[in-house]
């Protein structure tokens, strides 16, 4: 765990009931359980980032069927 104050901030993804995802509120402490999936295969514009989440445009790149 980060010591407090170094702005050290967390977003999970998160699988809704309708099958759709969304992001997490910023957790700074009591962060849930986790995993990290960062590995790639393809080219840098065909994965998801983070910011294509926050636009809502996931699900227009190659690299959500990993997702």
């Amino acid at each position: 765990m980060y010591p407090a104050g170094l702005g050290i901030r967390m977003r999970l993804l998160h699988l809704e009931s309708s099958g759709e995802f969304s992001l997490t509120e910023d957790y700074t402490e009591h962060v849930p359980p986790y995993a990290i999936l960062s590995y790639t295969w393809g080219k840098d514009i065909e994965e998801v980032t983070f910011d294509d989440f926050r636009a809502g445009t996931y699900t227009d790149k190659t690299g959500y069927r990993k997702i």
